[in-house]
């Protein structure tokens, strides 16, 4: 499917397939969102979901360096109740023993659509993420940057290898 050459299209296609066909299976559980409150009026905080139950799957695997790619598709209810959906590919570099406790810092980047922008007419993201690991089990966030009542979002979701 990808091609043997160098260039960094190349590399990301065999990443992304590695992990995808050599990888553990993940569950998504997108479970909140933290709107700050600095960026926001407090009519429209009130007016915020930041429950964002959701369910996605993904496919994860270490390097041979203890990095983690992870591939994931996942549905999650936004800030204004609307089902969003999102995939993409996301990049860690480990801190720790990947069997016991472990953090991880990286990127995802993503294709995602909301109903409220462009009415669920896909865009692309890159978003930093962090994470907390205990062998196959993360809490994972990431930062949404914003301005005047939008984005400004800390975005908590879980996952969890099987």
């Amino acid at each position: 499917m990808c091609d043997d050459t160098t260039s960094i299209v190349d590399q990301a296609c065999k990443t992304i397939t590695d992990t995808w066909s050599q990888g553990n299976s993940d569950l998504y559980v997108p479970f909140h969102a933290f709107h700050l409150h600095y960026a926001y009026s407090d009519e429209k905080i009130d007016s915020l979901n930041e429950n964002t139950w959701g369910l996605g799957y993904g496919r994860s695997l270490y390097d041979n360096s203890g990095n983690w790619d992870g591939v994931y598709g996942m549905v999650f209810s936004d800030s204004n109740k609307e089902p969003q959906p999102i995939v993409g590919y996301a990049r860690q570099w480990i801190l720790g023993n990947k069997d016991g406790l472990h953090t991880g810092l990286g990127y995802t980047a993503f294709l995602t659509a909301r109903a409220r922008m462009m009415h669920y007419t896909p865009f692309p993201g890159v978003l930093p993420i962090a994470s907390i690991n205990y062998g196959k089990a993360a809490l994972n966030a990431t930062f949404v940057p914003g301005g005047d009542n939008n984005g400004n979002i800390i975005f908590l979701w879980g996952r969890f290898g099987f």
